[in-house]
């Protein structure tokens, strides 16, 4: 069929489909052009997946049209594509386990981005690295460990991006003292995260070192933050979201596009231009041109020099 198109991707074979497939209708941004730029961000953007369970969001008719989120890997999944069986529980599909797709490459993610899944999200958490020698597909139940810490910035109308800027820079001044390395970016919606490092921890203890950083920080500045998800709370505020870190939980993975009218894309950010605020919103072909100009931005997570030891004092305050 001439909609479906045969290639190889680093001596991967795979097949494409529906390349002018409208997306985002207000913008006329076809499937082929999804695929375009998530091959020319992959250099930055598969360091940030590689051994992270994806969860994906997928929009086959585009971001006017019905989604679902997918976990599992679907039917029809290349054998060359790594998946890693973790147990579920408490799943809604009644599921002992899910298998997690696994990005190592490119070709995984062209393959997802065929697949019109627009929106990556990923745990704070690792599976450990495949053993090269062992089957692409499956690893079972491996142990995970937290290596990064999150703070998810939601405004609440009229609160927007720019009450998000001034809560990032008294996070970053609480969480600097710490020891931590903060990095922003936006979330390509509404708000945007500012993440750190660490050094491979119980997740319990970095949701609550979070929950403390939150709930002084609500403390402190009453009028500007919330730390609780109470709706009647947040109008003019900016919720500081702790619970990102839960293990169970998963944050929009930087780089991802968004399924917003325009393709906007999850970006690292300067704190010069957070300090700045502003309009912090960013394109595909933005984003694209970012990483020529300065590189990853939010390459320092994967800084081993910059994890921190989130300790039981460090999480209660003590």
């Amino acid at each position: 069929m001439a909609d479906r198109i045969p290639v190889e991707v680093d001596g991967r074979r795979l097949t494409l489909s529906n390349l002018e497939k409208v997306l985002y209708p207000e913008h006329g941004f076809a499937k082929g052009e999804v695929i375009d730029y998530y091959t020319r961000i992959a250099p930055v953007l598969l360091p940030h997946l590689v051994d992270r369970p994806l969860t994906v969001k997928r929009y086959p008719n585009g971001v006017d049209s019905q989604f679902f989120y997918e976990k599992n890997a679907p039917r029809g999944t290349p054998d060359w594509v790594r998946t890693v069986r973790l147990p579920a529980p408490g799943s809604t599909k009644d599921r002992e386990s899910i298998d997690y797709t696994v990005v190592e490459e490119l070709a995984t993610l062209v393959w997802l981005a065929n697949l019109a899944a627009l929106e990556l999200h990923v745990p704070q958490w690792r599976v450990p690295p495949r053993a090269r020698s062992a089957h692409a597909r499956v690893a079972s139940s491996p142990r995970p460990r937290t290596d990064l810490i999150v703070f998810d910035l939601d405004p609440g109308p009229p609160a927007t991006i720019a009450e998000c800027c001034e809560v990032a820079v008294l996070l970053r001044d609480l969480v600097t003292a710490d020891g931590l390395h903060p990095v922003p970016k936006t979330s390509g919606s509404k708000g945007m995260q500012v993440s750190a490092p660490v050094s491979a921890a119980d997740p319990m203890l970095t949701s609550a070192y979070a929950k403390r950083v939150a709930q002084r920080l609500e403390r402190d500045h009453p009028d500007l933050v919330v730390s609780r998800m109470t709706r009647t709370l947040r109008p003019g505020k900016v919720l500081v979201d702790w619970s990102q870190n839960n293990p169970a939980k998963t944050t929009v993975a930087v780089y991802s596009l968004r399924a917003r009218p325009e393709p906007t894309v999850s970006t690292p950010l300067t704190w010069d231009e957070v300090e700045a605020g502003g309009v912090l919103r960013f394109t595909a072909a933005e984003a694209l041109e970012r990483v020529e100009r300065h590189g990853d931005l939010f390459a320092p997570v994967l800084d081993d020099a910059h994890r921190v030891t989130i300790t039981e004092g460090l999480a209660t305050g003590g």
